[in-house]
């Protein structure tokens, strides 16, 4: 996904252009509200989360789009067709990232079927992290999980993908048992590092998942 940077300089402009009253600024700054959802995202608040990025969405909607945050913390709370529409949207100002075909996926196959999403998989254009293109492959069902493991061999960042996204895939195709183990090792603390928020989301996913 792409660094939360981005996101932050777009809702900087934007809060530029949101006149709240003085007294109302602190709380209706588009910014302020994001550094606040993600941080409930962070610590588990999930519904918490949502709030504040469906806040941030109707502020700013013009970086709505990019809130690739806010559609992971809607599939944690079950609000998938809403997921769906973010992944969508997130496509088309990050054209070129597998995750969020995989997270558009794994959104589809909660409120539908595996096989409804597998057919409605988004298009990506050249995602070049490792292993992300047999990521890919893998959720459109041309290539199994354990060729990702494979590919990925055991550089650090390349081997905590594989791992997270195998353990997606399974949980979203209704393998539990594969998905928690495979989610255990990417929320292994050797990928902290390499993953960064997503490691969280690996950390975060026993506690959050729906039924």
């Amino acid at each position: 996904m792409p660094r939360l940077e981005r996101v932050l300089c777009l809702l900087a402009a934007a809060s530029m252009l949101v006149a709240p009253v003085s007294a109302q600024r602190s709380s209706e700054n588009p910014r302020e509200i994001l550094d606040r959802a993600i941080d409930d995202f962070l610590a588990g608040r999930v519904t918490e989360s949502v709030t504040g990025f469906d806040r941030v969405a109707a502020l700013a909607p013009q970086a709505a789009p990019q809130l690739w945050q806010r559609g992971i913390a809607l599939y944690y709370v079950g609000r998938y067709a809403d997921c769906r529409a973010q992944f969508e949207s997130h496509r088309t100002v990050n054209p070129n990232d597998v995750e969020n075909p995989a997270w558009h996926f794994m959104c589809v196959a909660k409120a539908e079927s595996p096989a409804k999403a597998r057919a409605g998989i988004l298009p990506v254009g050249p995602d070049q992290r490792s292993p992300m293109r047999e990521i890919y492959q893998m959720f459109r069902g041309t290539m199994t999980p354990d060729a990702i493991l494979k590919v990925a061999g055991n550089e650090p960042s390349a081997k905590f993908f594989a791992e997270l996204y195998v353990g997606l895939y399974y949980d979203a195709t209704g393998d539990r048992t594969r998905a928690t183990e495979h989610l255990r090792n990417a929320a292994a603390k050797s990928y902290a590092s390499a993953g960064g928020y997503m490691h969280r989301v690996a950390e975060l996913h026993p506690l959050l998942r729906q039924p």
